[in-house]
């Protein structure tokens, strides 16, 4: 039988043994998310300041006209979006989260290890934007009271220190009430940092006396650039862009599970993903050539930026926007997956605010070391290694319930951890266990094996597919609709 019925399991109740609500599908309650609260998902994760400072860097790095850049951003908007509209779909039609659909392609037990996986990247940057979140509460304090400097423990001063515990607790504060309050505080700081990037483009527009757009120009401007630089640049950018999403086109079930229905997901993905890369690279170009006229230089750290207006309410106003974009994005791209994956662990056990408190720890103990010990040893290709190993589960789950499945899974089935037909006999699924080691080892070797070089910045794409091509050949007429 199989089960579509989004008010499948009320709040609080279970499905056959479950008890933990973060893993139990949406009921109707719940599932309250309309279009604008999708956008909204998408103007967070991309209004980080690593966000900026990515994007900034794409109009000056690569070697291309400005034009070509923002081609590339539309194209990787619309890559993106198609992705996620395809990962999301089962999480919106029966309410589930990535862990859960996952136990359909890898098995009850199989689904564990990916979404761990994906828990212990989630963990480790939510840690690390803790700690950068804490930073604009900082310069909020020092804005206000003028205190520069004291003593340091581990790279903080007091100050510092002060402003991570304050950080950190809100970030309790807000997930204990529940993803009420998540969509809450997504919905008004999204608009908000918008509101406040345009109004530093004002400022900047005053200060370089109308020459702004004419800097912007010569950014847009690629004269000695040829047709091939052109278009290497355009899918360099395509694939950093690409990257950077990863992680949330593998568990975005997490949040269309919340969508009101399908259309609502599609439209704010449509309006969310193109959109949010269009005005906000938009902006970010603006601030940046308005910096190029005003302080000499092109300067990609919105922060620095700030820093030299020499202005207390421009420093107070950015601080408050900057502290908001970062809980953003780590609402959204870190602390929901990380939360989701720990509790997949022990989901008769470990509860929504538990698993929460379990990543909280994590975090507090990486952010507090980041400065002083942890930035400093090669946690980029960690993260990169983790992010190439996930890679093959989003074509195996794509495959597994499209083609394999023809978009139907059985709820009752996904959430019997001993004899339903996802638990595989020994609750791994042969064919995709697998299919997923087999595509893993390529793409990790594209990050780490100088000959895969040119293709480290489409690991992703690489073990997507290569996970679903070998998946579908080794479970094709197995797999038990």
């Amino acid at each position: 039988m199989v089960s579509t019925h989004h008010d499948h399991v009320a709040h609080g109740d279970t499905i056959s043994g479950e008890s933990t609500h973060t893993l139990n599908p949406a009921g109707a309650r719940e599932k309250t998310w309309g279009w604008f609260a999708i956008f909204n998902i998408w103007a967070n994760d991309v209004q980080s300041l690593f966000g900026y400072s990515l994007v900034a860097s794409l109009f000056i790095s690569y070697g291309v006209g400005g034009w070509t850049a923002f081609a590339a951003l539309i194209v990787a908007g619309l890559f993106v979006m198609w992705m996620v509209n395809l990962s999301g779909a089962a999480g919106e039609k029966y309410g589930i989260p990535y862990p859960v659909l996952a136990r359909a392609s890898l098995g009850t037990q199989g689904a564990k290890l990916p979404a761990i996986l994906r828990s212990t990247v989630a963990v480790f940057w939510y840690g690390v934007q803790v700690y950068f979140a804490s930073t604009a509460l900082a310069l909020l304090i020092r804005s206000i009271t003028g205190i520069h400097g004291g003593t340091e423990i581990l790279g903080l001063t007091g100050i510092d220190w002060l402003s991570f515990f304050i950080v950190w607790v809100l970030h309790i504060a807000i997930f204990w009430r529940g993803m009420g309050w998540v969509e809450t505080f997504l919905n008004i700081a999204g608009p908000f940092v918008y509101i406040v990037m345009i109004g530093l483009v004002i400022v900047l527009w005053n200060r370089s006396e109308g020459q702004l757009l004419s800097a912007t120009a010569t950014i847009f401007a690629n004269p000695e650039g040829t047709l091939a630089t052109e278009f290497e640049g355009f899918i360099a950018i395509v694939g950093t862009m690409v990257a950077y999403f990863a992680a949330v086109m593998i568990n975005f079930s997490d949040f269309s599970r919340y969508a009101k229905d399908r259309r609502a997901m599609v439209i704010g993905n449509l309006a969310g993903l193109p959109f949010n890369m269009i005005l906000f690279s938009a902006l970010a170009l603006l601030t940046t050539g308005g910096a190029a006229v005003v302080f000499g230089e092109e300067i990609i750290n919105p922060t620095e930026i700030v820093e030299r207006t020499d202005s207390v309410l421009l420093g107070v106003i950015a601080a408050i926007t900057f502290f908001a974009a970062t809980v953003g994005i780590n609402l959204v791209a870190n602390f929901i997956p990380a939360v989701n994956g720990i509790a997949n662990l022990a989901p008769e056990k470990i509860s929504f605010r538990k698993a929460g408190v379990i990543t909280s720890v994590f975090a507090l103990v990486i952010g507090g070391f980041w400065n002083s010990f942890i930035s400093q040893f090669g946690i980029s290709g960690f993260v990169n290694t983790l992010g190439a190993t996930l890679a093959p589960i989003y074509g195996i789950m794509i495959v597994d319930y499209y083609l394999h499945r023809k978009q139907h899974l059985d709820l009752d089935d996904l959430y019997d951890m001993e004899r339903g037909r996802y638990h595989y006999g020994n609750g791994w699924n042969d064919a995709a266990v697998k299919a997923f080691g087999l595509a893993a080892v390529f793409s990790v070797a594209t990050v780490w094996v100088p000959w895969f070089a040119s293709l480290s910045g489409y690991n992703w794409v690489i073990g997507a597919i290569l996970g679903g091509v070998i998946y579908h050949a080794m479970a094709k007429g197995a797999v038990k609709v």
